[in-house]
């Protein structure tokens, strides 16, 4: 079951919040509650996104293996052009 919890807001972001909400006949908890949602969505990805970079940074620092900005464009634009086209293979 959902728990109440409560934002302070300025008046002018809540005046704001207030009449998107009049707008697009919602209700105010509503339109914080979707803001809310959609923030934390946005966030764990950028940081999902973040932890793998930094994975694939200590495994390219472990092991040395890598693909070349070229043999990565290369790859990219079979894809692009609609192959099917297996990625490059990792070397040192």
């Amino acid at each position: 079951m959902p728990a109440p919890t409560s934002v302070k807001l300025d008046d002018a972001l809540k005046d704001r919040v207030q009449q998107l909400a009049a707008r697009r006949q919602r209700s105010t908890h509503w339109v914080l509650r979707e803001a809310i949602e959609q923030y934390v969505e946005r966030e764990e990805k950028q940081e999902a996104f973040r932890q793998d970079a930094l994975s694939a940074w200590e495994h390219y620092r472990r092991t040395g293996k890598h693909v070349t900005a070229a043999e990565a464009d290369a790859w990219l634009e079979k894809l692009e052009a609609g192959e099917d086209a297996e990625p490059p293979s990792c070397h040192d």
